[in-house]
């Protein structure tokens, strides 16, 4: 299925924690010298126009960015991440980055982006975004088998970013399965995975999963704006990493709470922060 679009969605209290964490990650990797790779699954188009026709009709970003483009004392992290959103705005906040363009912005000369994206019309907007940079590659193409032929990468140090719509429902069976593989082939990278809070028995399955899979030293980090419900709607999201940098579960313990007051509804607003597995 290829009718999902993340332009409906950009900036969204979702994107807030998904992004937040990958910047984290990714400057982390950098205080080593070394190059690495960074690899996206599902890259989308690379970056959205707020004010345009998708993001107006739903306006999620306005309980995202948009209520951290102005807000002061921001935790560190979160204005790590607001920082990197700026960069791709003037004063007012218009424009939202994609994981392919924070990455962009945030990798050296001689680290390398792989970019792969099915959706056609996404894939078009991608290339013009990420311009001719010759650090990309772009693959239109399906991110979890094609990625698998690039594992381990020749810098051997690196970050996956797996980040499928979950429109399907076997997406959550699948993610587990590739990201085995993924880790078979590449045990030393980072690996980030996101998944959406819509039905939490299949999120409670896919942690099962994780905790049997065999892989060690997964985290788990939760952001919920309500309570779970059998009505349709993501009411949370959330990011398993496997290899986390280990400053980030701290970080994360003052970051969730304070996203929860600012972005959660007062009386069920949520967060976790769990080790699915010890290193």
């Amino acid at each position: 299925m290829l009718s999902y679009r993340h332009a409906f969605h950009a900036g969204n209290f979702a994107d807030v924690l998904k992004h937040l964490i990958l910047v984290e990650i990714l400057t982390h990797l950098k205080k080593k010298d070394s190059p690495f790779c960074y690899i996206d699954t599902h890259a989308g188009a690379g970056k959205y126009h707020l004010h345009g026709d998708y993001a107006l009709q739903t306006r999620e970003f306005e309980n995202g960015i948009g209520k951290l483009w102005q807000h002061q004392d921001l935790p560190d992290s979160v204005a790590n991440y607001v920082n990197v959103v700026k960069q791709f705005n003037n004063k007012p906040l218009t424009h939202y980055p994609g994981s392919p363009m924070i990455a962009k912005k945030l990798l050296r000369p001689n680290d390398r982006l792989v970019l792969f994206e099915l959706h056609s019309t996404d894939f078009a907007l991608l290339a013009h975004a990420v311009n001719k940079d010759k650090r990309i590659k772009l693959f239109h193409s399906d991110g979890f088998q094609e990625c698998l032929k690039l594992l381990p990468p020749h810098e051997r140090r690196g970050l996956l970013l797996i980040d499928p719509s979950y429109e399907i429902k076997s997406d959550y069976r699948q993610v587990a399965e590739m990201l085995l593989k993924m880790h078979r082939r590449f045990a030393t990278g980072t690996y980030a995975v996101w998944y959406p809070v819509i039905d939490r028995r299949r999120n409670q399955q896919l942690e099962k999963t994780m905790a049997a899979s065999g892989i060690k030293n997964v985290q788990l980090f939760e952001l919920g704006i309500k309570a779970d419900t059998d009505s349709h709607g993501m009411t949370g999201s959330g990011m398993i990493v496997v290899n986390p940098p280990w400053t980030l579960a701290a970080q994360m313990q003052v970051t969730l709470p304070w996203l929860t007051d600012i972005l959660g509804n007062t009386v069920e607003g949520y967060y976790r922060i769990q080790t699915l597995v010890d290193e």
